[in-house]
């Protein structure tokens, strides 16, 4: 037990410091996801400002500062919180002799550095793809999910809003999809972390992109406009538009959905209007009951 114990403690101790060293330009330029965050977030707001699609709404939008307080708090709070549970859990999983191999059914440790960086990419935006997937379907998921589907006005930092349980959701489904690929990650995995970041910010702004034939392969932020509508085809009752960085799969499983690009659509979900709209009232969200 006391092994566990020192386990948990030197996980949060350790990203409890890594996170103050980033904020302090303590760490390497490449690994400083603090200010990478704030610095793609700052050029993507300054984006929405000189193009913005919806030029009626407001620079700060409706709940702009909650959102801005979901980044952080997603990224590094909880991210401090839960660090010690996944090292103990680790342990114990490779006591038993599950490791990080155990799935493996690529061996890329020989591969060029692009190609690692490309197949690690495709591999885990498509685990992501389908972890929203299951988010929509289930009712118990999608009582969390909920959280992100409150955003009435769409811009670059409803990214993270989130509730902390599709932490507790997603990365160990992410855990999975690295053991494919023999529990490899890339020395230069960092780019693809600031690529996906970048990539949900636009999607979510106040900007038009399209890609144009590029649609087809990478998400953007008409298309994910549509994952948010209040009013679903009935053809998609649980959704549409599911990519996370990538498009690609809504095409191939048939789950795309773009009839028009005004931006102009309401945002929501039906019945929404007694959903919390602060931050301790979603926190507990999919725990208790809500209003009717």
């Amino acid at each position: 037990m006391q092994k566990y114990i020192d386990a948990f403690t030197n996980a949060f101790s350790g990203t409890v410091d890594w996170t103050m060293r980033s904020i302090l330009f303590d760490v390497p330029w490449y690994t400083n996801y603090f200010w990478g965050l704030t610095v793609i977030s700052l050029v993507v707001w300054l984006l929405e400002m000189a193009f913005p699609w919806r030029k009626e709404q407001s620079i700060f939008r409706k709940d702009f500062w909650l959102d801005a307080f979901y980044m952080y708090f997603n990224f590094f709070i909880f991210s401090i919180v839960i660090s010690g549970v996944y090292t103990v859990l680790g342990l114990a999983f490779g006591e038993i002799g599950i490791t990080s191999k155990s799935l493996s059914i690529i061996d890329m440790t020989s591969w060029s550095n692009w190609a690692q960086l490309i197949v690690f990419f495709i591999i885990l935006d498509f685990v992501q793809w389908f972890t929203h997937v299951v988010l929509h379907r289930y009712e118990f998921l999608w009582n969390f999910h909920k959280v992100h589907h409150s955003i009435k006005e769409m811009g670059f930092a409803g990214h993270l809003r989130y509730h902390w349980m599709e932490n507790i959701i997603y990365k160990p489904l992410k855990t999975v999809g690295v053991m494919l690929i023999g529990g490899f990650e890339p020395e230069q995995a960092f780019i693809v972390h600031f690529i996906t970041i970048a990539i949900g910010h636009l999607n979510h702004a106040n900007i038009k992109i399209t890609w144009g034939p590029l649609k087809y392969v990478f998400n953007n932020s008409v298309m994910h406009l549509y994952h948010h509508v209040k009013a679903l085809p009935s053809s998609h009752g649980h959704g549409v538009n599911f990519g996370i960085s990538l498009s690609l799969w809504d095409y191939i499983f048939k789950t795309d959905y773009i009839p028009e690009d005004s931006g102009k659509i309401e945002l929501g979900w039906e019945n929404d209007e007694n959903f919390p709209q602060d931050f301790l009232g979603q926190l507990v969200t999919g725990f208790v009951k809500e209003k009717e």
